[in-house]
C-alpha cells in the first residue's frame, strides 16, 4: 500500500511549487516569506525607500495631499429662477434703415425688399411732388425706411435735391410731410499738377473731375494750346469751387481761373460775366474765345495740308489743294468753326455732301465729303462748335476725311496759318471789375505754384572770413 503523499505524483507537485516560487516578484517574495514579527535589514531598506518616494510625490504634485471634495462633503445644487428678458422699447426714429438704389432696381422691388406693402408705396407716391422724384431714381441714390421691430412702416425719407430732404410720417389716416433744409458750403480750392504720362492722368490725380478737365482743354485753352502735343513737365493750375454738405463733397462748381505752362510759356484764363454772357478772358481782359477754331474736328490728324500744287489722288492731275484734309473715322462729328449763318447744305460736285457757313465780314468756311448732314438748314444761325455734319467719303475721296476750306473775301487762305480777327477786349468799368474779381484767384495760383514748384537752390559754399584790417 502506497503512502498518500509519496510516489511520482508528490514529486511532480513539489517541482511545480519550486518553479512558481522562482517566478514570483522578488519584492513580494521577500515581504511575505518567513515574516516572524521581526523585519529583516532588507525589508527596512525597502520600506524606507517607499516612504521617501511617497513624500516626494506629495510635495511635488499640487493637491496630491488634499482629499477630493467628495470626501469632505456632499455636492449640492440649487435651482435659481432667472429674471424675465426685457426688450428695450423702440422709440420713433431709432430704427432707420438706409439703402442705396442698385443699377436696374425698381422702386417696387426696393419696397418689396424692405418688406413694405405695395399699398404703402402707392400712398407715398400720391403725395405732391413725390412721384416726380422717386420714379427717376439713379443708382446710388439713398432712401431711408423707419421700420420698427414689430409693426408697419413709420416714416420714409428721401432727398428732393442737394439742399432739401423730405421726411414722410406714415399714419393710418394721413401722411405728414416735413421738408428739412440741408445747408451746403462752397469752398474755393486750387488744384495743381505736372504731367508725367498724360494730361488726363495728372489732372485726375490732382482731383479734377472729367467735366473740369473738358472745360480746361475744350473751352478755356482750345484756341491757344494743342493738347495732343502736351509733354512731360508741362504743368497746370485750376481754381474751382467745391460744394460740401455735412462734411461730404457733393459736387464741383465752375472753374474760376486756370493756367497752363508748356514750352516755357504760361497761358491763363479767367471766368467773367460781361453783358449777360459768361466767358473766359486772358489776364489783360481779352476774350479767349476766338472768332474761329482752327480744327473743326478736335485732335484730328492732318492728312493733306494747304498747297498751291498737288497731284489729285482720284483725278491724277496736278492742281492746287486750297484747303486742309483731316483724317478721321466715318461718322466723326464736324463742328462749325465759328458763329455763322448756314449758307449751303447739299451735294457739291467732287466735294460730295458739303456745308458752307457765312461768318459775316467776308469770312466763309466750307466742309466737304460728309457721310451725312446735321439737323440745320440754309438760313439758320448757329453757334461756334455746333455739329453740322459727320465725316465720310462722299464725292471724289479715297477714304473718310474732312476737307476744310477757309476764305476771306472769296480768297482761299490756309486755315492753319491765317491771322484770325482778334476779339474786342474789355474796357472801362468792365475791365476794372474784371481785374478786381480775378486778382485773388491769380494770387492763389501763384501761392500754390511757388510752394509746389519752388526750385531748391544749392547752399552757398562758406568762405573763410577775411582777417580784419587795421585802419
Amino acid at each position: 500500500m502506497t503512502a498518500p503523499h509519496s510516489g511520482p505524483g508528490r514529486r511532480q507537485r513539489l517541482k511545480n511549487l519550486r518553479e512558481a516560487a522562482l517566478h514570483r516578484p522578488v519584492l513580494a517574495r521577500h515581504l511575505s516569506d518567513g515574516f516572524n514579527g521581526r523585519w529583516s535589514r532588507r525589508q527596512w531598506v525597502q520600506a524606507s525607500l517607499f516612504a521617501t518616494i511617497g513624500m516626494l510625490v506629495a510635495s511635488i504634485v499640487p493637491g496630491f495631499d488634499v482629499a477630493p471634495p467628495s470626501a469632505l462633503q456632499a455636492r449640492q445644487s440649487m435651482a435659481l429662477s432667472l429674471p424675465p428678458l426685457v426688450r428695450p422699447a423702440v422709440e420713433a426714429g431709432d430704427s432707420w434703415q438706409v439703402v442705396r438704389v442698385q443699377p436696374g432696381q425698381t422702386l417696387g422691388a426696393l419696397f418689396q425688399q424692405m418688406g413694405v406693402p405695395a399699398t404703402t408705396m402707392y400712398r407715398i407716391l400720391e403725395q405732391p411732388g413725390v412721384r416726380e422724384v422717386l420714379t427717376r431714381l439713379r443708382p446710388g441714390t439713398e432712401l431711408a425706411f423707419d421700420l420698427p421691430l414689430d409693426g408697419p412702416l413709420r416714416a420714409f425719407r428721401f432727398d428732393r435735391d442737394d439742399t432739401h430732404r423730405v421726411e414722410l410720417t406714415i399714419k393710418p389716416d394721413a401722411i405728414v410731410e416735413n421738408v428739412i433744409e440741408r445747408p451746403s458750403e462752397t469752398r474755393t480750392v486750387v488744384a495743381s499738377g505736372e504731367i508725367s504720362s498724360s494730361l488726363y492722368a495728372a489732372a485726375r490725380k490732382a482731383g479734377l473731375s472729367p467735366n473740369a478737365i473738358a472745360t480746361m482743354t475744350g473751352e478755356i485753352f482750345q484756341y491757344d494750346i494743342d493738347f495732343t502735343d502736351a509733354q512731360k513737365g508741362d504743368r497746370f493750375s485750376v481754381v474751382y469751387e467745391q460744394v460740401w454738405r455735412e462734411g461730404e463733397r457733393i459736387g464741383t462748381g465752375e472753374i474760376a481761373a486756370a493756367t497752363f505752362t508748356t514750352g516755357g510759356k504760361t497761358y491763363s484764363g479767367f471766368r467773367f460775366e460781361h453783358d449777360g454772357k459768361v466767358g473766359y478772358y486772358t489776364a489783360d481782359g481779352r476774350p479767349l474765345k476766338k472768332a474761329f477754331i482752327r480744327m473743326p474736328i478736335p485732335y484730328a490728324r492732318i492728312t493733306s495740308g494747304f498747297s498751291k500744287a498737288r497731284k489729285h489722288p482720284v483725278l491724277g492731275r496736278t492742281r492746287a489743294h486750297q484747303g486742309v484734309d483731316y483724317g478721321a473715322g466715318t461718322g466723326t462729328p464736324i463742328h462749325a468753326a465759328g458763329d455763322a449763318r448756314v449758307s449751303f447744305v447739299g451735294w457739291k460736285g467732287g466735294y460730295g455732301r458739303t456745308v458752307v457757313l457765312d461768318h459775316g465780314k467776308g469770312y466763309t468756311t466750307l466742309y466737304a465729303h460728309m457721310s451725312r448732314f446735321g439737323k440745320y438748314k440754309p438760313g439758320q444761325s448757329i453757334k461756334q462748335g455746333t455739329v453740322i455734319g459727320y465725316v465720310g467719303s462722299s464725292g471724289l475721296a479715297t477714304g473718310p476725311h474732312l476737307h476744310y476750306e477757309f476764305r476771306i473775301g472769296g480768297v482761299h487762305r490756309n486755315p492753319l496759318t491765317v491771322t484770325m480777327p482778334p476779339p474786342e477786349p474789355l474796357k472801362g468799368a468792365a475791365l476794372a471789375a474784371f481785374r478786381a474779381q480775378t486778382a485773388p484767384a491769380l494770387a492763389r495760383i501763384q501761392q500754390v505754384e511757388d510752394i509746389m514748384y519752388a526750385k531748391v537752390e544749392p547752399a552757398a559754399e562758406s568762405k573763410p572770413a577775411k582777417p580784419a584790417t587795421k585802419a
